[in-house]
């Protein structure tokens, strides 16, 4: 979907996953890996699977890989986990929680945490993977699905939640619909926005990129201070370069094209998963 090459609005529509999850939860589980590692993991728990329906979102670019084999089994098997190496929150509370589920939103995410840690250095943020997207049900709705417990452990019971979703957002809302503090969750995704463009415009166009994930921490996050104000004219004066670019050459920006998580930033790229499980 994020990825149209010349196709345009034709391919554009992940409402295939919202009718997946409307079936009975005893046999639907839907995932979207986040790199070829956990490509992999998924693909080989699904093949060895019996009597159930297995959704596979994944896109066929190549791409940044994020974890470890070893790491991505892990994360696969929990579902969802805390992304220490991106994290850094260690030892406090985070001040926002970065979730994302899909491939483009989480190099999105991943990137729009790397341009808040250069604008407000002292930001505490903790960023949440969800490779198995049914994990964020409860446990009365669906097998994989968190119990408010674990749920409140990561996601915090009170902080803002900044989630970069690769369908429609409504469906994160109605995943987690009996959440507490629902007010806090606001999601990005697909919102019918799109032509035959650069593959950041597509992203821009539905607002799910990592300025605008920026923009949301900034108006959701108190006590931000003076600096703010200049990281808001900083993202929106990138917006306004990214399409002037666009026009004249017809391909993203090479700093957008060529981006890579600064090395200086990477740890060990360990997952904190919530709990392990794949016996289902």
């Amino acid at each position: 979907m994020w990825r149209q090459d010349h196709n345009g609005f034709s391919h554009q529509d992940p409402g295939f996953i919202d009718h997946v999850v409307n079936k009975k939860a005893d046999i639907i589980r839907v995932y979207l890996p986040p790199d070829a590692n956990t490509l992999l993991s998924v693909t080989d728990h699904c093949l060895r699977s019996h009597n159930y329906i297995n959704v596979i979102v994944a896109g066929k670019q190549p791409e940044q890989q994020w974890l470890d084999m070893d790491s991505a089994i892990k994360h696969c098997a929990a579902g969802l986990g805390i992304w220490e190496w991106a994290s850094n929150d260690q030892g406090s509370d985070p001040d926002v929680v970065m979730a994302c589920a899909g491939d483009v939103p989480t190099l999105e995410t991943l990137a729009a945490v790397e341009i808040l840690r250069k604008q407000f250095p002292s930001l505490k943020m903790r960023v949440i993977n969800v490779v198995d997207l049914m994990t964020l049900q409860p446990q009365s709705e669906h097998p994989h699905g968190l119990s408010d417990k674990d749920f409140d452990l990561l996601f915090t019971a009170d902080k803002p939640i900044i989630f970069a979703f690769h369908g429609y957002p409504w469906l994160i809302h109605r995943l987690t619909y009996r959440r507490p503090n629902q007010e806090r969750l606001h999601v990005r995704g697909y919102k019918e926005e799109g032509t035959t463009t650069t593959p950041f415009d597509m992203v821009v166009l539905n607002e799910l990129d990592r300025f605008h994930l920026v923009g949301d921490v900034i108006d959701r996050v108190p006590g931000l201070g003076p600096r703010a104000a200049y990281a808001k004219q900083f993202i929106r004066d990138k917006l306004l370069d990214h399409k002037a670019y666009i026009h004249r050459y017809g391909e993203d920006m090479p700093e957008i094209r060529n981006w890579k998580r600064d090395p200086g930033e990477t740890r060990q790229r360990k997952t904190r998963a919530a709990r392990p499980r794949r016996a289902k």
